[in-house]
């Protein structure tokens, strides 16, 4: 018990120990692209999103995403390319510095302005080397622009769960705040 107790704090130690190379968000100028799963009653699909720091805790961005598969025959009408496609203009306000976490570890709650709604979202990215980490998110439309929606309406217009792979664009060069 005691060598099993051990080998989780080490391991718990090496996994929060973060090296300033491996930054989740490093402020003015930083970039980070998500690349990923969209999960949501009715389909799944692909999605990505940039963001772009403006702030020490405060970046820009956009998303993109698009369902591949769509359940069908619980979806009345036929489903088209623009109910299965959605792009959103997104903030995040980064909250891991600020929480007093890891260097390496973000939450970043935000808002977002798509083709479907006006929602807010909360995620959480973790790097794990220079440059690659994973990230989760999940999505909530706060207003829906057709409220009546049903069935293919609701598609990108509802709770949303994403997860993927997330790089730093800046591994090249360095961002403003360095």
């Amino acid at each position: 018990m005691k060598k099993l107790l051990l080998t989780v704090a080490v391991a718990a130690f090496g996994f929060t120990s973060a090296q300033s190379d491996n930054d989740a968000f490093r402020g003015p100028g930083d970039m980070r692209v998500n690349l990923g799963a969209n999960f949501q009653a009715g389909g799944t699909g692909i999605v990505t999103s940039l963001d772009y720091g403006l702030g020490e805790s405060f970046s820009i961005g956009a998303q993109a995403g698009y369902l591949l598969g769509v359940e069908e025959n619980i979806l009345d009408g036929d489903v088209k390319a623009e109910h299965r496609f959605d792009v959103k203009a997104r903030v995040n306000a980064h909250l891991g510095d600020v929480m007093g976490l890891p260097q390496n570890f973000d939450i970043y709650p935000g808002l977002n302005l798509g083709l479907k709604n006006f929602g807010g979202h909360a995620g959480v990215r973790y790097f794990f080397d220079k440059g690659f980490g994973v990230f989760a998110e999940t999505q909530f439309p706060i207003a829906k622009y057709n409220t009546e929606g049903t069935g293919y309406r609701r598609l990108n217009n509802q709770f949303a769960f994403l997860v993927g792979a997330s790089f730093d664009l800046n591994r090249g060069g360095s961002s403003a705040a360095e």
